[in-house]
């Protein structure tokens, strides 16, 4: 898992993705023939076909959006305190105490500033029962850096990207970390591409910028390449949790990758779909079937890109979205990385 703990511990928010493409084209070296960004940001890599068919190679396109959800800092204030603009989606709930880092320059972490993130206003000693029972808004979380506020004006700006702290670890049979949403997808598509021997199709893996503001990368990259076929690959919703009705779990934890047929953002090709679970049945992958009722993938972006493309999602279910303790079990993991790559030997 020394990949998978590298992309979760690498820092990179939409529209601040430097450290992440920098570590994927280091892991990435020699496996593949040519690699470029784009102006957007997004990291193109493409592999030429190994083997001649009869007729022209099919051009896939494999997007795996590498920006995490964060903040940028948007106010300093007399005392030092940090405000912060979110880039994505939180659940405010889920913000409370917690380790953060400020990252004032975006391709050298040794500028990092540690810093803690909660609520402004009484803790439990002094707070009446209707303070308890509030949930502070985003508005209300304060960033401290233990620093004195002319000292924390020199290293912070405003923009400066925000992430939580949350290591990688192993919770039985799964591992736990922050933004495995989306560097899991990061993982599997490396990992796929490295079980690849021959393949007849030529290949564009895309790890693509600013998913989490509106899958803008995905959409550039889509309209240089454009691509016969688009695989979107990401987290989705595993909620299969106490509390949660049967009918709206999405996926099942341990039960295989989720062919997602159904998102905000696009519906599955029938054909590419049921070409996929042929080939896992074939090849004994485990996998299921599921519907987003709401959320959205890089799928969305290329199925309308230029003149547009079939488009496939696949997905790896996640417990916990969007917060440090995202939750993935390992069978489900290797599953999507064995499905991907057993479909690309294939076409």
């Amino acid at each position: 898992m020394n990949l998978l703990e590298e992309l979760t511990q690498t820092a990179a928010i939409s529209a601040r993705e430097h450290r992440i493409r920098a570590l994927i084209k280091k892991r990435t070296k020699g496996l593949f023939d040519q690699i470029r960004t784009d102006t957007l940001g997004s990291l193109i890599c493409l592999k030429k076909p190994t083997r001649k068919g009869k007729s022209k190679p099919l051009r896939i396109m494999v997007a795996a959006h590498m920006d995490q959800i964060g903040f940028m800092v948007k106010h300093v204030d007399d005392k030092g305190f940090l405000r912060l603009n979110p880039v994505g989606g939180f659940d405010a709930r889920n913000l409370f105490a917690r380790l953060c880092t400020v990252c004032p320059d975006v391709t050298d972490a040794t500028k990092d500033v540690p810093g803690v993130l909660n609520p402004g206003g009484k803790p439990i000693h002094i707070a009446s029962g209707d303070d308890l029972k509030k949930i502070p808004e985003l508005a209300e979380l304060v960033v401290d850096l233990g620093l004195p506020a002319d000292e924390v004006r020199q290293k912070v700006r405003i923009g400066d990207m925000v992430v939580l702290r949350g290591p990688l670890c192993r919770v039985g049979n799964t591992v736990v970390s922050q933004c495995l949403d989306n560097r899991a997808a990061c993982w599997i598509a490396i990992r796929a591409i490295e079980k690849l021997k021959e393949h007849r199709c030529e290949i564009y893996c895309v790890f693509t910028v600013q998913e989490e503001v509106g899958l803008r990368g995905a959409g550039t990259s889509a309209y240089a390449i454009r691509p016969d076929i688009g695989i979107g690959l990401d987290t989705t919703l595993c909620v299969d949790l106490p509390g949660v009705p049967e009918d709206q779990r999405c996926t099942k934890q341990a039960e295989g990758a989720a062919l997602t047929v159904m998102d905000s953002g696009s519906i599955t090709d029938l054909e590419l779909l049921e070409q996929f679970e042929a080939i896992a049945i074939k090849k004994k992958i485990m996998f299921q079937r599921s519907i987003l009722p709401r959320g959205a993938t890089d799928s969305g972006t290329i199925q309308r890109a230029a003149t547009g493309a079939r488009i496939l999602t696949l997905s790896c279910p996640t417990r916990y979205i969007h917060t440090v303790t995202e939750m993935i079990h390992l069978d489900d993991l290797n599953a999507c990385r064995d499905m991907l790559a057993a479909y690309l030997s294939q076409v």
